[in-house]
């Protein structure tokens, strides 16, 4: 009882360091419980899946008018022509930042998908096998 008495008077002139972390710790967990409970949702409806849908055209949409650019091109070359002058003539600030949107509404997506991957199982163990006395002789004689 004397070492629990001395204890509680030296926390009065310094605290508890362990006890301070535990209680920094438990605050800790508590903010990111609380959080996230906050984002979690119950579940896709029916707009999220329409928006989710939305969402997986652009890639295509992109490819496919890509081709079409190439299948215009070969079928009226001199309209075709005409409206790459036109491109040309967008000055290159809007190019960039076309770019820039792009290339985050992409890099947005890959971002999430990234961050809500399935988390992969652990290494499995190596299992544990019996002693081998020839073995272990043959190690000591190496050295």
């Amino acid at each position: 009882w004397r070492q629990e008495a001395a204890q509680g008077v030296a926390e009065v002139f310094t605290p508890n360091a362990t006890r301070a972390q535990e209680l920094s710790a438990e605050a800790q967990q508590a903010a990111l419980a609380q959080l996230g409970a906050e984002y979690q949702s119950a579940g896709a409806g029916g707009f999220d899946r329409f928006v989710n849908g939305l969402n997986r055209l652009p890639r295509p949409l992109l490819a496919f008018g890509t081709l079409a650019l190439f299948g215009y091109a070969m079928v009226d070359p001199d309209s075709f022509g005409r409206r790459m002058v036109g491109l040309n003539l967008v000055p290159e600030p809007l190019w960039w930042l076309l770019a820039a949107i792009v290339g985050f509404y992409f890099g947005a997506r890959e971002a999430h998908y990234f961050r809500f991957r399935p988390v992969a199982a652990p290494p499995a163990t190596a299992a544990v096998t019996e002693e081998n006395p020839a073995l272990e002789d043959w190690r000591a004689a190496r050295g």
